[in-house]
């Protein structure tokens, strides 16, 4: 299985809208937020088969600007 980091952002507008979406998929506890220092975005370490996959953790609204990146150690 891969690991994969997940960067979602949001404008502070957006902000309350994007945690209830979050959380609505079930996902709220995965991430981690940096909304309440000013950098209104979500992180977050998934495990998966592929980058599809771990995009799946981001409600479908949220994918098309979400960022995946595979992670690896060296």
């Amino acid at each position: 299985m891969n690991r994969y980091l997940i960067e979602s952002s949001h404008s502070p507008q957006e902000c309350v809208r994007v945690l209830e979406m979050i959380l609505t998929h079930g996902y709220i506890t995965h991430f981690d937020w940096g909304c309440e220092a000013g950098v209104h975005t979500g992180w977050a370490i998934v495990e998966a088969e592929n980058e599809e996959e771990a995009l799946m953790s981001v409600p479908t609204a949220l994918r098309k600007i979400a960022r995946v990146v595979k992670l690896n150690k060296f």
